[in-house]
């Protein structure tokens, strides 16, 4: 028989490093909370039979967020047939609370007890097996970045689901209120059910939820017992019962926890949070880390040093080479099958526009290898904690600055992770500013005008500029929308900072591989769809085979091209750019390649060689005009797949078109700013 088994726990206790070395999935690792932010299914690999689910993570049953009431939704309603409650070992008293409430649940469950060797390292000691006998249910020592002790904690798992063995009822709660939540469970049905003690609880604590769903014909009675039960707690029965669960979990902890150091105790983290936090120096140093890791993906002069290129520029080099000399063996190849000219125009431009993306592959994984190794080292929490002192002015908290964070990756996974914000104002908000930020797809394009028309200039620093501009555009629209569009205080901004960790390399690979993948299945499937849509419209109008400037593409880029000329590209080719790159925003520079002709091969040979190309884009554009062009697709509608998510997550197309509408807006006005001004000064 099959069987479920989920995983629970606080955000940050190694849930999804667990789930991928369970499942063998490549779900990625981020070092802050809310990156997973729905359930994830696997099948566990050594039996095919067991399918796990890592939840969201949660500090309470009790939950404030959409991620967390999909965790609590699912332990209550669906009830898997066990539970895999993941503690983190060096924060033992703060996470057991969790483990008391899905205890009260009666779902058998497990303890995972994880990051086993910082505690060792700390020279504390965790019985768990005095743990267990406590609590009544198998509590197993882990360290999931390892593997350690993994076949041990699943056996128990599926002993336990298998016995179908409920979780113990901790005495927890005084006579007060265990009198009240049995008499509550009573009017429900019977307090011998663990469904109906559980609701009884929730009830006590004022749980607007499960009050909806109480009978009317019962409701009247319960509230009467409720008040009784607030009387007798001074006033808040909620408070009392969290007071009685940690006053459990003090006890719990002397007997089972033995420290070498008593009181707080500086650890490495609190040393490096004095400077990488510090009031002043934050900032700075953000802007310092950002820079140096532009510099190792796109610098010709890495690390000062001459002629040295950067790991992404060399690594460009290289797949030019192999992609140049397959392109001519397969260009080749069809000529000498005889296909007809217009076969072999079709064969070169669709190895055109794909090779123009994904020539900047190296780049990517360079870029987000590195951005990996910051997330799963903890720094990425430190900067969420250090803008919201930022965002507090306006309007937003910094817990906003995760989903934007995450839009440097793809902006679909960014915006599904504003479900973690607790307010309405800052979800939507968050959403309408967090495509903004410069997501992998928009990196080709940066690179394309940096090598064609910033040869000889600081590359590194013109596309760090445009990365920097979305942050800042991001801000002050957010100062707007808080001002005009919602009025009301930002919210609290409550998150744990992880502990300082260097993150496991395979966790840094399955990061990279998992971005490069995404985009190399675009280039293999939209991209060359659209390669093929744009080399027709490029070669046909309704008499047939055409020069360009006569096509169909043409008649469509001439007849919208007035729009953008005030922001100093008024060519039909760089408006047709525009509206390709609504498909995926890497569509810009494949277009590019078959409309200029060969701009694939040439840009990573500029960047390679630190040389100006593309005379044919530098006719259209001049520098200001091109950051005019990449400051429009850095701001205007993202990807049809992005407006798919902002659709699912606003839950309405009202919401939607508006998003979208100021996102446009925002866009035109910054490239008009920028080719104004810009012309002016140079």
């Amino acid at each position: 028989m099959s069987m479920t088994i989920a995983l629970a726990g606080n955000p940050n206790c190694g849930k999804t490093t667990l789930f991928n070395e369970l499942t063998g999935s490549r779900q990625h690792v981020g070092n802050w909370p809310g990156v997973t932010v729905d359930k994830k299914e696997g099948v566990y690999r050594k039996n095919k039979d067991v399918v796990i689910l890592d939840l969201p993570g949660t500090y309470s049953l009790s939950p404030y967020s959409a991620e967390e009431i999909v965790a609590r939704d699912y332990i209550v309603k669906e009830k898997p047939d066990a539970v895999i409650n993941i503690v983190d070992g060096t924060s033992i008293e703060r996470n057991l609370y969790l483990s008391l409430q899905v205890m009260e649940t009666g779902i058998p469950m497990v303890i995972a007890m994880n990051m086993m060797d910082e505690v060792e390292a700390r020279g504390d000691r965790i019985d768990c097996k005095k743990l267990s006998e406590i609590l009544g249910i198998p509590v197993v020592p882990i360290v999931a970045r390892s593997a350690k002790g993994l076949k041990e904690l699943m056996d128990a798992a599926v002993m336990a689901a298998k016995e179908h063995k409920k979780s113990k009822k901790a005495e927890v709660f005084d006579d007060n209120l265990g009198s009240a939540i049995e008499a509550i469970a009573d009017v429900l049905g019977g307090s011998d059910s663990d469904e109906n003690c559980w609701q009884a609880i929730k009830l006590v604590e004022n749980d607007e939820v499960v009050w909806k769903a109480v009978p009317q014909e019962k409701y009247a009675d319960i509230k009467i017992l409720v008040d009784a039960a607030n009387r007798n707690a001074d006033g808040d029965a909620e408070a009392k019962i969290a007071d009685c669960r940690y006053q459990y979990i003090g006890d719990v902890v002397r007997r089972c926890v033995r420290k070498t150091h008593r009181g707080h105790v500086e650890t490495r983290s609190d040393k490096l949070d004095k400077v990488l936090t510090n009031r002043i120096l934050a900032l700075p140093i953000f802007a310092v880390v950002m820079y140096l890791m532009f510099a190792c993906t796109f610098s010709e002069n890495f690390l000062f040093v001459e002629g040295l290129p950067s790991p992404g520029v060399w690594l460009a080099g290289v797949v030019e080479a192999v992609w140049g000399s397959m392109q001519e063996f397969v260009v080749g190849a069809v000529e000498t099958m005889g296909a007809s000219e217009w076969a072999v125009g079709l064969v070169s431009s669709c190895l055109d526009g794909v090779g123009a993306v994904a020539g900047f592959l190296p780049l990517v994984l360079v870029l987000f290898l590195l951005m990996s190794f910051l997330e799963d080292s903890g720094y990425m929490a430190r900067v969420a904690f250090v803008m919201d002192r930022v965002f507090r002015h306006f309007g937003l908290s910094g817990r906003s600055f995760i989903p934007m964070l995450m839009g440097f990756g793809c902006s679909v996974p960014a915006l599904m992770a504003s479900r973690t914000l607790e307010s309405d104002k800052d979800r939507k908000i968050t959403m309408m500013i967090t495509p903004f930020m410069s997501c992998g797809a928009k990196l080709p394009i940066y690179m394309m005008f940096a090598a064609t028309l910033f040869a000889g200039d600081n590359q590194t620093m013109v596309v760090f500029s445009v990365y920097m501009l979305g942050i800042v555009v991001a801000i002050i629209g957010a100062l707007l929308l808080n001002k005009f569009a919602f009025k009301s205080d930002a919210s609290n901004f409550i998150m744990e900072l992880p502990q300082y960790r260097i993150p496991t390399l395979k966790s840094v690979l399955i990061h990279g591989w998992e971005k490069v993948k995404s985009f190399a299945v675009k280039a293999g499937t939209v991209i060359f769809a659209s390669t093929v849509l744009i080399w027709i419209l490029s070669s046909f109008n309704f008499s047939g085979m055409c020069d360009m400037e006569e096509s169909f593409l043409a008649s469509i880029g001439n007849a919208v091209k007035w729009i953008f000329a005030p922001l100093g590209w008024a060519d039909w080719r760089a408006s047709v750019g525009v509206v390709t790159g609504w498909i995926a925003k890497e569509n810009i520079v494949a277009t590019f390649g078959q409309l200029f002709g060969g701009v694939g091969d040439e840009v990573i040979e500029a960047v390679s060689a630190g040389e100006q190309a593309l005379p044919q884009i530098s006719e259209v554009f001049n520098k200001v005009s091109a950051y005019s062009y990449m400051a429009f697709n850095l701001l205007c509608m993202p990807c049809f797949a992005a407006v798919g998510a902002i659709k699912r997550e606003m839950g309405s197309w009202k919401w939607t078109l508006r998003a979208v509408g100021f996102q446009m807006l925002v866009a035109y006005v910054v490239a008009l700013l920028i080719n104004v001004v810009g012309n002016l000064i140079f």
